[in-house]
This record gives C-alpha cells, sequence and structure tokens, in this order.
C-alpha cells in the first residue's frame, strides 16, 4: 500500500501552488484561495490579478494579524479572469455571499430594508414590498425603516389619485367595460381609470411628478404646482386650482420635515465607518438637494487587521450593488478609499449614473477636512459610533445569553440528568444563632433569573440551631403546599449544603412523590452532593456547569440574607415600641407602616402621632420620647 506523510503532502500543495502564482494572467478578475481540504477560505477581485494575488506571497514580514494566519493555509488557488473590474467587483460579491469564506469580512445589513415599487405595467401601481424583483419596473429604496416609507406613502395618497386596485387595466379590457369603478372613485382617491375615465397619458404625467417626488426633487415640483395653480385660477378653473393648492400643502408640510444639511443643494451621499476591535458599522447619508432624505447602516464581522479606507470601500460597493436609487453626483468618504478599489467603484457608479437624457455622467469623490462637507462627515461618523456601540452591547448580550444556556447543557451532561435542567430551584437558609429562621428559593430558567418566581420563607417549626430541619420545612412547604400548584416544578433542585442536607431534601421530595433530581453544592471546596452518594465530586473551576450553579447559589444566599436582615430589623424595632406602656405588636407595626422608622416617630410631635395612632397612644409614645416634660 502507498503511504505519503504530511510532509510530503505539504510539499506537493506547495509545488502546484507555486506553478500557478508563475502562470497568473495580468487581467481583471477575481481569485478564491482554498485550504488542504478544498474549501474555499478566502474571495478577492484585481484589476491585475498577477500582481495582486503574488503580493500575497512575497515577503510575510509585510503581513499581518487575520492575513497572515490566512496565507498559512493556503494550499491551492483558482482565478476568474473578467472583461472589466465591474464584472470583478460583481462577481466577487455573489461569490462571497454564496461562499461565506472564513476569511473574509462579513457584511450584513442589521434588518431587510423596504423597497418601493412603481410596476410595469399600463396605470402603473405604487406599493411596498421586501422583495427586489429584476421586473422592468421602478425601484426605489431600500428604505431604513418601513414607518418612514409608508408616510411617504400616505404623502402620495393625499396628494396624487393612484389606482389601489390589482386589476388588469389593459387598453382591450377597459374598452370592454369589465371592470366598475369602486369607493375610491367616489371619495375622490382615484378618478377611475378602470373606466376610461382618465386618460392613459394624464395618468403616466402624474406617476412623473411621483418619481420627482421620490427623488427628493421637491422644490422642482412645488414651483411646477404653483405655476400650474396660478393657470388655473387665470383660466377661472377654480375648482381644479383648490386641487392643486391642497397638493402644494401637503408637499410642503413633506418638504419642511425633511432635514437641510447642505445649503448648495448638491445630491450627495456620505459615508462614515467607526469600527472596533473585530466589527465595525459604516453609515451611509442620502442627500438630495440638500436635504438628508435617510440613512442606512453596514455592519461588518470579521474585520481584524483590515484598514478602514479597505472596510469603506466594501460598504460602498455593498450599498451600491443592491441599491435601485439614483446615484448621487458627489460620494463624501471618510477616509480616501485604496487606489484599485476607488477605479472600480468609480466605473461601477459612472455604468449606473445616467442624466435625464440618457447619458452616462462622472461622479465626484471626495474626503473633505474643513467646512461644510466635513461637518457631514462629522455627524455621519457620530452616527456610527453610536450605532456601533449598541451593536456590541447586543452582542455581548448575545454572548452573555448563549453562555447562560451553554451552563444549562453542560450541567445536564455532567449530572446525566434524563431531561435538560431548563428550570433550576434552589434553596438557602439564613438565622441568627436559631433566631429569625428563614429560607429563600430562587428560580432561573434557561440560564437566567426568573425573579417572579422567587419565594421567601419565614419558617416555625424549627426550633434552635437545625439546618436539616429547616430545609426539610422550607421544600415540604414549597412541594407540597399550595405553591406546588402556583408554580411549575422544577428539573433539577440545588440546595446549598452538603450530604445531609442533600437527603433530607432527597427525603421530602421522595415522601412527596416527586421524582426530581436534587444536589447539594458546598461552599468550602465547591463539592456537589447527590443523594445517598458516599463521596462528593468537583466539577472543573472553569466548567460552565459550575459558573451556573455558584450563580444560583449566591443568588439564594443573598436572596436570604436580605430578608433575615429585614425581619431582625424590623424586631428590633418593634420591640423598643412595644416596650412602650400600652403600646401592643400590632399598634407597633401599624406606625412602622405609616411613619417608616422609629427615629421617625421619636421626632414627631402628639398631634402628628394623633394621625395614626389616636390622642391616648400619641400621648404616650410623645411622652417616651421626651420624658422631660412630664411635670409632677
Amino acid at each position: 500500500m502507498g503511504y505519503q506523510d504530511a510532509s510530503t503532502d505539504h510539499s506537493v500543495h506547495k509545488k502546484a501552488l507555486t506553478e500557478k502564482l508563475s502562470g497568473l494572467p495580468a487581467l481583471p478578475g477575481v481569485y478564491q484561495f482554498r485550504n488542504r481540504s478544498g474549501k474555499v477560505i478566502y474571495v478577492g477581485k484585481a484589476k491585475n490579478l498577477r500582481n495582486r494575488v503574488r503580493s500575497y506571497f512575497r515577503d510575510s514580514r509585510q503581513l499581518y494579524g487575520k492575513t497572515l494566519v490566512m496565507v498559512g493555509h493556503i494550499a491551492d488557488l483558482e482565478v476568474i479572469i473578467t472583461s472589466s473590474e465591474v464584472e470583478a467587483l460583481i462577481l466577487e460579491n455573489n461569490l462571497i455571499k454564496e461562499l461565506r469564506p472564513r476569511y473574509n469580512v462579513n457584511l450584513k445589513d442589521d434588518k431587510t430594508y423596504p423597497y418601493l415599487v412603481i410596476t410595469n405595467e399600463p396605470f402603473p401601481r405604487i406599493f411596498l414590498t421586501r422583495q427586489l424583483r429584476r421586473d422592468g419596473s421602478t425601484w426605489f429604496g431600500p428604505y431604513t425603516e418601513a414607518g418612514q416609507l409608508r408616510s411617504i406613502l400616505d404623502l402620495i395618497g393625499s396628494i396624487f389619485p393612484v389606482r389601489s386596485c390589482k386589476l388588469r387595466l389593459t387598453e382591450e379590457n377597459i374598452a370592454a367595460g369589465k371592470f366598475k369603478v369602486c369607493l375610491d372613485y367616489h371619495i375622490h382617491k382615484c378618478k377611475g381609470p378602470c373606466e376610461g375615465l382618465q386618460p392613459e397619458n394624464e395618468y403616466l404625467e402624474m406617476i412623473e411628478e411621483i418619481v420627482r417626488l421620490l427623488k427628493g426633487r421637491t422644490s422642482g415640483m412645488i414651483r411646477s404646482l404653483t405655476e400650474k395653480m396660478h393657470a388655473l385660477a387665470g383660466e377661472l378653473k377654480f375648482e381644479a386650482a383648490a386641487e392643486i393648492r391642497a397638493q402644494l400643502d401637503s408637499m410642503k408640510r413633506y418638504a419642511e420635515r425633511q432635514k437641510v444639511v447642505s445649503l448648495d443643494g448638491v445630491d450627495r451621499d456620505v459615508f462614515a465607518l467607526a469600527s472596533g476591535q473585530d466589527d465595525a458599522c459604516a453609515v451611509i447619508f442620502k442627500i438630495r438637494e440638500g436635504k438628508l432624505l435617510g440613512s442606512r447602516r453596514i455592519y461588518m464581522n470579521n474585520t481584524g487587521g483590515e484598514s478602514e479606507s479597505g472596510l469603506l470601500s466594501k460598504a460602498a460597493e455593498k450599498y451600491y450593488l443592491e441599491t435601485v436609487d439614483a446615484i448621487a453626483d458627489e460620494i463624501l468618504f471618510q477616509h480616501a478609499l485604496p487606489p484599485e478599489e476607488e477605479d472600480a467603484l468609480k466605473t461601477l457608479l459612472t455604468a449606473k449614473k445616467q442624466d435625464e437624457h440618457g447619458r452616462k455622467t462622472a461622479i465626484r469623490f471626495a474626503v473633505p477636512q474643513i467646512g461644510e462637507k466635513a461637518h457631514l462627515l462629522d455627524m455621519c461618523l457620530r452616527n456610527a459610533s453610536h450605532h456601533l456601540e449598541e451593536y456590541l452591547i447586543e452582542k455581548q448580550k448575545r454572548g452573555e445569553a448563549a453562555r447562560e444556556h451553554g451552563g444549562v447543557l453542560d450541567l445536564g451532561k455532567l449530572l446525566r440528568l434524563a431531561r435538560l435542567p431548563e428550570r433550576i430551584e434552589c434553596f438557602d437558609n439564613s438565622h441568627f444563632h436559631g433566631t429569625d429562621y428563614v429560607s429563600s428559593m430562587v428560580c432561573f430558567v434557561a440560564g437566567k433569573p426568573k425573579k417572579s418566581d422567587y419565594r421567601k420563607f419565614r419558617l416555625t417549626s424549627v426550633a434552635g440551631s437545625d439546618d436539616y430541619g429547616a430545609m426539610q420545612e422550607v421544600l415540604r412547604r414549597r412541594y407540597s403546599g399550595s405553591l406546588s400548584k402556583e408554580l411549575p416544578l422544577p428539573d433539577l433542585v440545588v440546595v446549598d449544603g452538603g450530604k445531609g442536607q442533600v437527603n433530607a431534601a432527597f427525603a421530602v421530595l421522595d415522601g412527596a412523590g416527586l421524582d426530581i433530581p436534587v444536589i447539594g453544592l458546598a461552599k468550602r471546596l465547591e463539592e456537589i452532593f447527590m443523594p445517598h452518594a458516599r463521596d462528593p465530586f468537583n466539577l472543573p473551576k472553569t466548567s460552565p456547569a459550575l459558573k451556573l450553579l455558584q450563580r444560583l447559589r449566591d443568588e439564594a444566599h443573598r436572596f436570604a440574607v436580605t430578608y433575615h436582615r429585614k425581619l431582625r430589623r424590623e424586631r428590633t424595632l418593634r420591640t423598643e415600641l412595644t416596650s412602650i406602656p400600652g403600646i401592643g405588636e400590632k399598634t407597633a407595626q401599624k406606625l412602622l407602616g405609616y411613619f417608616g422608622s422609629v427615629e421617625h416617630i421619636a421626632s414627631l410631635s402628639p398631634e402628628e402621632l394623633e394621625t395614626a395612632a389616636g390622642k391616648s397612644v400619641a400621648e404616650k409614645i410623645y411622652l417616651f420620647y421626651h420624658p422631660e416634660e412630664i411635670t409632677g
């Protein structure tokens, strides 16, 4: 049988890789790096494949972080030659989405954004959707908030009588009289194109005005509507002029809601990025006619070792590959993009951008340092920093939740439980030299405290210092009393203590006919005790299961001690009051509940005390704390 060791295998891979590197073309395209198992670990694009790919292997001292680790895993490469940089950019984006390579930056939006579509049909419809289809319709978006988009739809509905039906309004169907006008026609929300009451050319003119509105061209529309209103009024068509005036009022209210951020009225997109250790957030401001129409966030993971300019480039590529809005005249960046990335992006955007006559127009990239544009970038950066901070907090919460659930899984496995301990109840006792005996029960569900199910108990059957008896009383009251019907049964019971407490707890559960696992956690050595087991055992110090048990035990102890201190404080205060002749337990409790503390009671006048205790009792309390006022 033939045999090839690891070193021989590595040399074979290295030789094959060297041969491929020597034969790379100096053409644009996409390259894929694979590891020894053949899995794609990185996808990149290049204006010149030969120069870009070879740069990874020239001098390892120029590599660092994630890139250095990645190069150590490259065993093979594959290239796809494209006819242009733009094709390479689009192909790279598609391959990353499909393959999700380990060492590529992971870009994602914070949600699935909605679009607004004007359908490609006679008498087009307008509606909101989250499914983008290349069907010849006119698309706007994506919008950052569905609420923002619905307000725009409401505005369109208040200004323009656009049909809301789904009828197939072909010339033949309308001529055949297949449809009848609906309620929208009678309340002046539609002009009845279904019955031929509105010509198609008039309807399409209205759609063109809506397109201008959605592109942010409100100032031109306001001028146009104003001229139209005056013209109708001059022709004595006052009813039609009144309709235009209502449209104008709605348009002006919409324009006033848009925040003016630039006085020169230029269409701009602004890109800023805040980065952390391995995460980043890019924010894009969409500015049209100097007004901020909206913003979008793009989150990135696996960013360690990447430059901010490179991350900005990736965010811009993602944004412009997905957006269906008209491209702005000027794009502001926080940092200058890498030259090769900038060239590819400019080529892509120039191809997408056309003027009103269908001609391709140039796009300006800028990195402003002073003035109004720098202020815009600063505002955008503050937003990016804020959203990144929020994202990292949420990420930390998700990590904590995963660790908590990991503790539940680990505990079930280590204790060999038949059922995962999703609900755990833990008990602890507290007393002071055998007095004021109390117990606490805390509940964790899915590794997290469920404080609504916490319970505290004032024990009555325990004489002296008897931890075993205390544990049996509290478990009987929990699992045999009314609480057994009020709360669901746990998957695991934990008691604070050793062998004696565990056996006492087991006896109560067994006597109640409950087959619930029970364990004890002793404080001194963090040992785990099982019922009737001769010896305890220890969990690894780093075990998620031990961390979960410690949190349970410490929370039960805190809850018990807090309740015990409260009872002792109340007993001490009541004892002082009940030492006053004529003041009993109930009166003392009433006074404390009314006034809050003995110190406050001692400072009050007889008239103030009388409001809660009556005249006779008030005088006794006052004279007790003011004996100097007693006269012979």
